[in-house]
């Protein structure tokens, strides 16, 4: 917790720094996730396992849990991907914006044209924020 003071070094506005993680897990075989419930937060960063099926990262989203999940794209008509590889951290905040206003996403391996199927259970770690 942080916040911010008068000129008197009084208390103004306390402001709380909520960051946690949650998995995405692609099954074998499958280049989409599971359903995943950002709670509100925003998607700061995602951890990438040691293997994967080379592919960029795109997403769905959904109004509701266990809704229908669209493909997400920009305010110009572009599919959101991220490219990402082994065993890294990748920032998406140039990709927030995007996918802020939901709640309920899914992470898919490849494209919505052209899907990358993974060779074994893939978890990505989402760290996030809010």
């Amino acid at each position: 917790m942080f916040g911010l003071f008068d000129f008197l070094g009084r208390l103004i506005v306390a402001i709380a720094r909520d960051y946690r993680t949650v998995t995405a897990t692609i099954a074998n075989g499958a280049s989409l996730s599971g359903e995943v419930d950002l709670g509100g937060a925003a998607i700061l960063g995602i951890h990438m396992p040691a293997a994967w099926t080379a592919a960029v990262l795109t997403f769905q989203a959904a109004p509701a849990s266990g809704g229908t999940f669209a493909d997400v794209y920009d305010d110009l008509g572009n599919e959101v991907t991220l490219t990402v590889d082994t065993s890294r951290a990748v920032g998406v905040d140039l990709k927030s914006g995007a996918l802020a206003p939901y709640r309920f996403i899914k992470i898919r391996s490849g494209t919505s044209a052209a899907a990358v199927a993974q060779g074994a259970e893939r978890a990505l770690t989402l760290s996030l924020k809010g």
